[in-house]
């Protein structure tokens, strides 16, 4: 069994890819995209999304991370697909699932769901620019509103020679909605076809990715919101791991602040602590009392005081 840390743009950045791969028996890991419009973008934005390629595109902890790169433009992805693999990227995925009105405005993400011969050409760009040895993979959901496109999608990724499908398992009008989760379109595509799968969607606890694997006969899992409910979720879901305590949350909020301060998003720790917070409040119903006590604090320091505080007052 295999279990990937997805991506969230804006919320899963290197710093908390660090902390949970840390803490967490993942496989593998997925950048936040890079956004391809018409350019052959500079080395510092990679870098930047992806500080890991400086040390082998792998967290800490030796985790293999893939750089993500979205667009429309099948010469320009290629040309960043080279990019990132010339800079050391163990994999490059395409991201044709993000749901965001912004990029699906300018025909970005699952956007492209709605044209599989577009895909088509996107992947196979990609794949024939870069060395076969680097893995190129994609990320989809099952269509723009009706399921069953996502035959013709696969079809068009697979046959582009794509080495591996993540299949978000709702359409892009389906949202984030539980009742939208369609794992059963999954087991029917790896009936369909033989490219190798990873199933994504509504995994946020054992139960939960045990049922998935079951229903789709992929034992290959991605988790990305929950991963942010429950820091260990990685665990949770590879090894039925309990939950982590509220007093070990806590204290990994201190080492993230950590991170966060010495790193290059100092400055942005406020809002991304606060961010998680509303992950947490949903395992977690002790995070909104200690939301409540930081979230009018605009600085770190405070902050991370009034947290620290709350820690030894549990301790107490």
């Amino acid at each position: 069994m295999r279990v990937v840390l997805g991506p969230m743009e804006g919320v899963l950045d290197h710093l908390m890819r660090e902390i949970l791969t840390d803490i967490n028996d993942y496989d593998l890991c997925v950048t936040e995209f890079v956004r391809v419009v018409d350019q052959r973008l500079p080395e510092h934005v990679f870098k930047r999304l992806c500080p890991e390629l400086d040390q082998g595109s792998q967290t800490k902890s030796g985790v293999p991370v893939h750089i993500q790169l979205l667009g429309q433009d099948p010469h320009w992805m290629a040309e960043n697909a080279v990019v990132a693999a010339e800079l050391g990227a163990r994999g490059i995925d395409l991201n044709f699932g993000c749901p965001a009105k912004l990029v699906n405005k300018s025909k970005g993400g699952a956007a492209l769901l709605q044209h599989p011969e577009l895909i088509h050409s996107v992947v196979k760009a990609c794949r024939d620019a870069v060395d076969p040895a680097i893995p190129v993979t994609a990320k989809i959901r099952l269509g723009w509103e009706n399921p069953d496109d996502c035959f013709e999608i696969v079809s068009a990724i697979e046959s582009a020679g794509a080495n591996e499908l993540t299949v978000h398992a709702r359409t892009k009008s389906g949202g984030y909605k539980a009742s939208e989760i369609k794992w059963d379109y999954i087991n029917q595509i790896r009936q369909r076809s033989s490219i190798p799968l990873i199933a994504n969607g509504e995994i946020w606890d054992y139960q939960a990715g045990q049922a998935c694997i079951e229903t789709t006969g992929v034992d290959s899992l991605m988790v990305c919101r929950g991963a942010f409910n429950v820091p260990n979720l990685g665990n949770v879901v590879k090894h039925n791991a309990t939950i982590m305590p509220w007093s070990e949350v806590v204290e990994l909020m201190l080492v993230y602040s950590q991170y966060e301060m010495k790193g290059d998003k100092g400055l942005y720790y406020p809002n991304r602590i606060k961010q998680w917070f509303a992950y947490l409040r949903n395992q977690y119903p002790e995070a909104a009392d200690l939301f409540r006590e930081i979230r009018t604090f605009n600085k770190a320091e405070p902050i991370v005081e009034r947290i620290k505080h709350y820690r030894d007052s549990l301790q107490a």
